[in-house]
């Protein structure tokens, strides 16, 4: 089968029960904890779709429904803004999903890790390069700049390899993330690095590198076979780790020192720190905001 070479296509492993967030996430997805007036899993999406890719596919568990309502028509809701006239409204309930964005849903049956989770939409993705974001990482690109994975996009439409979105990480936190190793290509983009080896939150004297993974992936459709064929590492999961470690073994793969900001909110202080920084951005409320934190007295 041929081969398309143009990214059209992202995944969304949202199965994770969010056991951080307890009991805020007791009957509600993580996903859907907002960051001032939108959903985590709606910034993933934006930036998707701010990349040109249009076919969303969440990989969901039980419990997940909350993300499926959320990118579906809402026909009371809109009806009740267009009797009531209240037209902005309904123009940004619309546009949660424009009408070129098609949603596609799977269940992992089990949590068998991130490997397991992106190998459940394999026969939704088919033979195509596809991207992988993880919306517990929100991504914001630098002012006036392009955002992450449409950063990662247009290197990936030279390239036509995996790209894996890297930042420098404080020595002390390499236990936190997946660390790459690699060197600097010659005529490339500064910003890219052949990647030669991928330490699963290595300890800080053994790490290769202070280059941790983001949850950020344009990956080509080989990697599969190396996901579904990899044995299981600790607790059975199955990592996309090993996966990609493995299409190295074939193919090259890169890291992809982004311009922009991450924010870990799969922790509260990530989350807290997003909702702070967003809100003081948001042209709606910043200003007083800003006025209102200014006023604090902080002991």
């Amino acid at each position: 089968m041929q081969k398309n070479t143009s990214l059209n296509k992202a995944v969304f492993p949202v199965a994770g029960l969010g056991t951080r967030f307890l009991p805020a996430t007791k009957a509600q997805p993580k996903e859907m904890l907002p960051v001032v007036d939108k959903p985590l899993i709606q910034y993933a999406v934006e930036e998707a779709y701010a990349a040109g890719i249009r076919h969303m596919i969440f990989v969901t568990g039980r419990n997940k429904r909350a993300i499926e309502d959320h990118f579906d028509t809402a026909y009371e809701l809109e009806t009740e803004l267009e009797a009531a006239q209240k037209l902005a409204l309904l123009a940004l309930v619309r546009s949660v999903q424009p009408k070129d964005m098609d949603c596609s849903y799977v269940r992992q049956p089990r949590s068998l890790g991130l490997g397991h989770a992106v190998l459940c939409a394999e026969h939704l993705v088919g033979n195509e390069p596809f991207a992988v974001l993880l919306a517990d990482d929100l991504m914001v690109g630098p002012p006036g700049g392009q955002p992450v994975l449409a950063q990662m996009a247009a290197q990936f439409e030279t390239l036509q390899q995996s790209l894996i979105a890297v930042q420098e990480v404080p020595l002390a936190h390499t236990r936190r993330y997946g660390i790459v190793a690699g060197k600097a290509v010659d005529g490339m983009n500064e910003r890219l690095m052949k990647v030669n080896a991928m330490v699963e939150k290595p300890a800080p004297e053994v790490a290769p590198s202070r280059m941790g993974v983001a949850g950020r992936y344009i990956l080509t459709p080989d990697v599969f076979k190396h996901i579904r064929n990899q044995p299981t590492g600790v607790g059975g999961e199955i990592q996309l780790t090993d996966g990609i470690a493995g299409l190295m073994s074939e193919q090259a793969v890169y890291a992809f020192q982004y311009e922009g900001k991450r924010y870990d909110c799969g922790s509260k202080e990530g989350f807290l720190e997003a909702t702070v920084e967003l809100a003081l951005q948001h042209p709606e409320v910043g200003a007083h905001f800003r006025d209102y934190l200014a006023k604090l007295k902080l002991g």
